[in-house]
């Protein structure tokens, strides 16, 4: 329990109604889950307004409300506070009820289009593997320590975050790695916590459904860089165009990392194949078990990160070379007649470009790349085209089938992507909405020693269709698939 008036600091108040000296039991912000002594905060969502359920939050037993527009009817035994803007008033009260959880371990955050989560993960290893008890925030999951707590978001909301971060403190974490999402910035979801660090991966063409334009997308992810402190630093892929874009307006201490540009921290590519990378970093070689030079780059931002929290340089190095990817993330399998899969969650035209750029660089030539790639449904429709034109481009073979198709008709985006697809290369390409069949089309299509890529869903353990998530496995498929050829 907390008084109200407790946990309305900074939280913009315009005009209050009743006593703020109330009892608070908990935090609401969806109707269904108030009990009784909630504060209920009316927030304006995409699909439905908090404040046209105040009287269902008060029925069911909220004594105090947030929002933006005072009530016709005001009960005189409830207390009625009018904010400014209510999704940071929430994010802002959630952060004060847990007591400040942030600020009480050093909270790092990544974003960026592609790379997030794999960043994530990395830190959360190499940080415990350096000895330190560490949380982590991501789309895959989310950790206190070694206990795992799935994950429903890239970055949950204000009263789920604030929760998981108070559970951390409790439980003694040093750091938490946590991934940023463009619509937590802009839902302000982030509003209030305290971050001792903050990453850029890269940017490119997403959430164009929500964002609307790029330039609106690229302003959400640097808003996560106007909000860091003078105490915080601010890390930046310098091989990105956008990098100093990013932290133009952030009070934060600069630093950089790259391969190809001139930066703070430097990795250099010795050996790039199937079973690993050998990189030099800052003129010490490093094997490492991760594929591809984008995860060249991962590493070295995890790398960097360390160096920023003033760890050992032969500690880290070694503890690097130790890191595994995480699920969904350039996972490579392989079939007993000599075909490998890939699984990956690449979902942009930039990551499929990487992916497929990565097996391109290590192939010898001889064998066929068969791309299997899909784009969700009810999501930006302007990069289905071009994601069918990347896979057309840089494989042997492509089949068009269905991702998360949610609302949308599969035929449909698939005739979206089919758009995309060069004259040239309509004879490489085949459609297959069923997914399961098309991974059991390029099975059987495949020669000993083809690569099969396996795109799009990645870690994703179901798939949405009409609103229900049916189970779908991409590796699991892929291997039951391997063992019946």
């Amino acid at each position: 329990m907390k008084l109200l008036k407790e946990i309305l600091y900074k939280t913009n108040i315009e005009q209050v109604a009743g006593s703020t000296s109330v009892n608070i039991s908990d935090i609401a912000f969806d109707s269904r889950k108030v009990s009784e002594w909630s504060l209920f905060v009316a927030v304006r969502g995409v699909v439905a307004d908090g404040h046209d359920f105040i009287s269902t939050a008060i029925e069911k037993g909220a004594i105090a409300i947030i929002c933006e527009e005072m009530p016709v009817n005001i009960i005189p035994t409830i207390t009625y506070v009018k904010v400014k803007d209510s999704s940071h008033a929430l994010a802002i009260v959630c952060n004060n009820f847990y007591d400040d959880p942030s600020s009480k371990l050093k909270l790092i955050g990544v974003t960026g289009t592609n790379g997030k989560t794999t960043s994530v993960t990395l830190l959360h290893s190499l940080f415990t593997q350096l000895g330190f008890k560490c949380g982590m925030i991501s789309t895959v999951k989310n950790l206190i320590g070694e206990i795992t707590i799935p994950s429903t978001h890239t970055t949950p909301d204000p009263l789920q975050l604030n929760q998981l971060l108070s559970t951390m403190v409790e439980e003694n974490c040093d750091f938490c790695f946590m991934e940023v999402s463009s619509h937590a910035v802009v839902q302000k979801r982030i509003d209030g916590l305290t971050f001792f660090g903050g990453v850029f991966t890269n940017i490119s063409r997403d959430h164009l459904d929500y964002h609307k334009t790029f330039d609106e997308y690229i302003k959400a992810k640097k808003g996560f860089f106007d909000r860091l402190q003078e105490s915080s630093f601010a890390l930046v892929n310098a091989d990105d165009r956008n990098s100093q874009i990013m932290v133009q307006n952030t009070k934060a201490s600069v630093r950089t990392f790259a391969q190809k540009n001139v930066a703070d921290f430097k990795v250099k590519i010795l050996e790039n194949n199937f079973s690993g990378l050998l990189l030099n970093i800052e003129g010490n070689d490093v094997l490492c078990s991760l594929i591809g030079s984008f995860n060249a780059s991962n590493l070295l931002g995890a790398y960097a990160v360390a160096m920023l929290c003033n760890q050992d340089k032969l500690n880290v190095l070694t503890a690097l070379s130790n890191l595994q990817p995480p699920a969904g993330r350039f996972e490579c399998l392989q079939s007993e007649n000599n075909i490998t899969g890939i699984v990956d969650y690449a979902h942009t035209p930039d990551a499929l470009e990487n992916v497929l750029n990565t097996i391109n660089n290590i192939r010898t030539g001889n064998e066929s790349i068969i791309t299997i790639i899909g784009c969700g449904g009810d999501r930006d429709a302007g990069k289905r085209p071009q994601m069918a034109q990347i896979a057309c481009e840089l494989s042997n073979k492509v089949i068009l089938t269905s991702d998360n198709p949610r609302s949308e008709n599969p035929e449909a985006i698939i005739k979206d992507m089919q758009a995309g697809v060069p004259p040239q290369h309509y004879r490489k390409s085949l459609a297959i909405s069923d997914r399961r069949e098309a991974i059991r089309t390029a099975v059987a299509i495949a020669q000993p020693g083809d690569i099969i890529l396996l795109a799009g869903k990645g870690h994703e353990k179901y798939q949405e269709i009409n609103g229900v998530k049916h189970p779908f496995d991409d590796k699991e498929i892929l291997n039951e698939t391997f063992q019946s050829y």
